[in-house]
């Protein structure tokens, strides 16, 4: 059970990891939005790239795209810190339960 404890912590740290970079991801997205980038820049794209398959299912069910508001970064940032209190936590409790 010990092994099972140190997976599970490590798989819940790594997961930690991954959602804060994606959250820094979708900042940085947000933020390249606010001004006219140039799309062959490698960064943009790769922004782009890495968002638009989770900003766009958002996009097409939100009412305020057609006032050119966009919340969809915000829903996603929602859903990172919900993932990162309830699925994290929850690991890692059960993590140290096993301990």
């Amino acid at each position: 059970m010990f092994l099972l404890g140190n997976l599970l912590l490590g798989v819940a740290r790594v997961l930690e990891l991954m959602l804060w970079a994606y959250f820094f991801i979708i900042i940085a997205r947000a933020l390249i939005s606010w001004v006219s980038p140039d799309p062959f820049n490698p960064i943009v794209r790769f922004l782009y790239r890495a968002t638009e398959p989770v900003l766009r299912p958002i996009r097409r069910r939100m009412p305020g795209m057609q006032m050119g508001f966009d919340l969809s970064p915000m829903i996603v940032i929602l859903a990172i810190y919900f993932l990162q209190a309830f699925v994290v936590e929850s690991l890692r409790d059960l993590a140290l339960s096993l301990r």
